[in-house]
């Protein structure tokens, strides 16, 4: 038995890799996400059973551990279990979680990554989170963390040219006051809405007004001068 933590990537189907689309031609059953698109389903074998697992802010179907519990059931009965995972396994995807509950029932195990929507859907519309003259690090932060938490591990005070913040717009006027506390309430901010998807759309405004727009989810913001460079690249 081996289960297969595949990264689906940003949205698009055609963005998943080879060796994702390999994996998933033999799948038994495949246990996938409410971010990954289902476009991708057609890839497993008509047989294979498919199991959805998916987790929203504020919408659960199932809990992390029930998904670790089924994951593993599956793996017991099956020879090859796909987890597909929206983006990639490992950003705020957790797959390190998923991975520990499978070595504790001695279950083989292979990750293929996948593209992180914090990194595809930037590029794919010709956003650089990096650029010589102008930002030479990035920070991927959550924007929202785990309630139960004794304590937050996010502290926003991050130094890097260029932030992005995942799964954040439900705490958009939070975390966007929380980082004006140490960057100008002017730097430039963009959302991308859904994307790499045919309905994507880019919102612009700062830290200061951002948080006033209208947006809707799944979104990441992108925060720091590269958003000014994108708007003058495409005379926004």
């Amino acid at each position: 038995m081996v289960v297969y933590l595949i990264g689906a990537g940003p949205g698009d189907a055609d963005l998943i890799t080879l060796k994702a689309v390999k994996a998933l031609n033999k799948a038994d059953v495949v246990l996938y996400d409410y971010l990954a698109n289902e476009e991708i389903l057609a890839h497993a074998p008509e047989t294979a059973e498919k199991i959805y697992v998916g987790k929203k802010a504020g919408q659960h179907y199932k809990t992390q551990d029930q998904i670790n519990e089924l994951i593993i059931e599956q793996a017991q009965k099956h020879e090859n279990v796909i987890r597909l995972k929206g983006g990639d396994p490992f950003i705020f995807g957790r797959g390190g979680e998923e991975i520990l509950a499978l070595m504790e029932h001695d279950i083989k195990f292979e990750v293929i990554p996948g593209v992180t929507s914090a990194i595809g859907a930037p590029t794919s519309l010709g956003l650089p989170v990096t650029h010589r003259a102008i930002a030479t690090s990035v920070t991927l932060v959550t924007g929202h963390e785990d309630p139960t938490k004794s304590e937050s591990q996010v502290k926003w005070d991050y130094t890097a040219d260029t932030l992005i913040i995942l799964m954040g717009i439900g705490n958009i006027k939070e975390n966007t006051t929380e980082i004006m506390k140490y960057r100008d309430k002017n730097t430039p901010v963009c959302v991308i809405e859904s994307g790499t998807l045919p309905d994507e759309k880019v919102i612009f405004g700062t830290l200061e007004n951002i948080s006033q727009k209208n947006i809707k989810t799944p979104a990441i913001l992108i925060i720091g001068e590269v958003v000014k460079l994108y708007k003058k690249i495409y005379n926004y």
